[in-house]
């Protein structure tokens, strides 16, 4: 943390009270703070000291706060609020309890086609609501990407975000990660939406391949490589790859910008199509390959290159043909491949070496001039912004002051204040003491002045019922009313998290700071019941204790030898919660089994008379 640890326990606008240091950016640290005013965690950027003076920085910083702002979307980071205390620029942010996409890759390795178009598609969907307010991210790249524990995901850090309407050209900077950059960043030249939609294809492609498409030595090396190199096809690495899936990963990674996906919107709705039927192919047309130039396919980098004269596809956008690898068909034979390959890596190495050159030659150049330029220029007056806020005259005594009307050019916007009476300003942009060169052609130093309109009228309370609490939430801070948002769950037959009521209705009123009550549902809840273990008592008394209870009840008769006739011996689920309407089984004692009467013996067979001697014809002499 070095020299920032005097944030931590400081408490801005005796509201956020700085915890701890969570993360560094490019223009601001990111802290962990809690609100005391709701009693909830949050992510605080703090603009770094260094550039607190600088007025693109600061400008860059606004725009940030303007772009994020006007954002409410389930797949990008919420923001609370924007505010400044003493000279501390910083924005309120949610705070999210998760790991970054690039972590989880890390820690995975190689993911699923399933869970790469389920992240991608999250991506798509909040690049979809971004683009429809005119915001390009510009730095979109798995470390801005965060991964909850319930699998959703959460694009963060649209830190150098611009508005199309502000839109510059990049002539001294190329914005974002170098490995995620598409051509035209690469080039510095002009960029919209679907430059996104490149850096999306190459997170697509890291997610199904777990490695990046192009890498090199140096940052240099690796822009080359995106304005003049083709990757291999993810198929190549990883066959499990649906060829549906990879025909979208390329094409959103098409050097050619006119090529590639026109909107985030069709992105997501080919991808939508690929979910439904995923052994669709779409034969999307390629690019001209121009002058793009193959990379040794010996290179010792773990990404290897193709000619992309290789990659030609059906010009036939809907044509839904079997797609046939044309790497299968070659042209030319062995050796004349083989002198080809050589001719060409020679020429690559060439325009790469070429092109470092004349880097390192410009910029040395650059701080030749930069280091002389004071010497050779004579030191101009330089005119210090005055401090018209602190001025305390109406805005139109300043804006008609003769003297400040030989400079400084004023425009104007207005804003409701209950702290700042009507017509005296709110804030000035530039902000006081920052210097300028005297204007030059009769030009001058545009200033713009936010001038109070007083008291923050009442507007009507907005109609939240049926949105989720968090999009409520978001609504209502766009009002720019400082209220304070409370939320309640209550219980009830919505999905959970839906606004069912709020305190104001949508019939009321608010005004600057007051209190507004959402309370949303709990979701449907499984009612439990409690099943009571009546075994022994009578059936009369059982089927009096079950007539209240919400579960469906039979009552099944049955002899047992321990219980007696009409005494409830066995009651199913007896002494457990069982959802309500369940099925309960109430078996009824008939008493012991009878012993049956054993017959009586059959009677004796009737037996014959005994049989009488026969006579003899003579008698025995007496």
């Amino acid at each position: 943390m070095g020299g920032n640890d005097r944030y931590l326990g400081r408490i801005l606008d005796n509201r956020y009270e700085i915890l701890e240091l969570i993360g560094v950016g490019g223009m601001a640290y990111v802290y962990k703070a809690l609100c005391h005013r709701l009693n909830r965690l949050v992510a605080i950027k703090i603009l770094k000291e260094d550039l607190a003076n600088d007025e693109e920085f600061q400008r860059r910083f606004y725009t940030e706060s303007q772009a994020v702002g006007m954002l409410s979307h389930p797949n990008i980071v919420a923001v609370y609020d924007v505010s400044r205390s003493g000279n501390t620029e910083y924005i309120v942010m949610e705070l999210i309890e998760g790991i970054t996409l690039k972590q989880y890759i890390n820690r995975k390795g190689l993911l699923n086609w399933k869970e790469a178009l389920h992240f991608t598609t999250q991506i798509t969907k909040a690049l979809c609501h971004a683009h429809s307010r005119g915001i390009i991210h510009r730095d979109i790249k798995p470390h801005n990407i965060m991964i909850l524990k319930d699998g959703s995901v959460k694009v963060a850090d649209f830190g150098i975000a611009r508005l199309l309407s502000v839109q510059n050209t990049l002539t001294q900077e190329a914005l974002g990660s170098v490995h995620y950059i598409s051509p035209e960043q690469a080039k510095g030249g002009q960029i919209d939406a679907r430059s996104d939609i490149y850096s999306v294809g190459v997170v697509m492609y890291e997610m199904l391949t777990s490695r990046l498409p192009f890498v090199g030595d140096s940052a240099v090396a690796v822009a080359i490589q995106h304005i003049s190199a083709i990757p291999l096809l993810p198929r190549d690495i990883n066959p499990d790859i649906p060829i549906g899936l990879e025909e979208i990963t390329m094409h959103a990674m098409e050097p050619d910008i006119h090529t590639r996906f026109t909107t985030a919107e069709e992105m997501l709705n080919d991808l939508e199509e690929f979910r439904k039927h995923p052994g669709i192919m779409f034969n999307y047309a390629m690019s001209n390959p121009g002058d793009r130039q193959p990379v040794d396919m010996d290179s010792p980098y773990e990404t290897r290159f193709i000619p992309k004269e290789s990659m030609a596809r059906s010009d036939m956008r809907n044509d839904r043909q079997p797609y046939v690898n044309p790497r299968q068909k070659p042209e030319m034979t062995s050796n004349e491949y083989r002198d080809a390959k050589r001719r060409s890596s020679s020429t690559a190495t060439l325009v790469g070496v070429f092109a470092v050159v004349v880097f390192i030659v410009a910029l040395v150049i650059w701080g030749i001039f930069s280091m002389t330029r004071d010497v050779f220029e004579e030191p101009g007056e330089q005119i210090t912004i005055p401090d018209f806020v602190a001025d305390g005259r109406r805005y139109q005594a300043i804006t008609s002051d003769e003297d400040y009307l030989e400079l400084f050019r004023f425009e104007v916007s207005y804003e409701a204040s209950d702290d700042i009476l009507e017509d005296h300003l709110v804030s000035q942009r530039p902000l006081a003491g920052i210097t300028r060169p005297p204007p030059l052609n009769n030009e001058k130093i545009t200033i713009t002045l936010v001038v109070s309109t007083g008291d923050v009228p009442p507007v009507d309370m907005l109609d939240l019922i049926g949105l989720h609490h968090a999009e409520a939430r978001d609504r209502l801070r766009r009002l720019n009313l400082d209220l304070d948002i409370t939320t309640e769950s209550v219980p009830g037959d919505e999905e959970r998290g839906i606004v069912v009521e709020t305190i104001p209705s949508a019939r009321g009123t608010i005004s600057k700071g007051d209190s507004v009550v959402l309370r949303y549902s709990e979701g449907p809840v499984n009612l439990m019941v409690d099943i009571p273990d009546l075994v022994g008592s009578t059936e009369d008394a059982v089927r009096a204790a079950f007539r209240d209870l919400d579960v469906v009840t039979s009552f099944e008769s049955g002899s047992n030898e321990n219980w007696p006739e009409g005494i409830v011996y066995h009651i199913s689920n007896a002494g457990r919660s069982v959802p309500a309407g369940t099925s309960i089984t109430i078996f009824i004692s008939t008493g012991p089994t009878p012993t049956p009467t054993p017959p009586p013996p059959p009677d004796p067979p009737p037996q014959p008379p005994p049989e009488s001697p026969e006579p003899t014809e003579n008698p025995p002499a007496p």
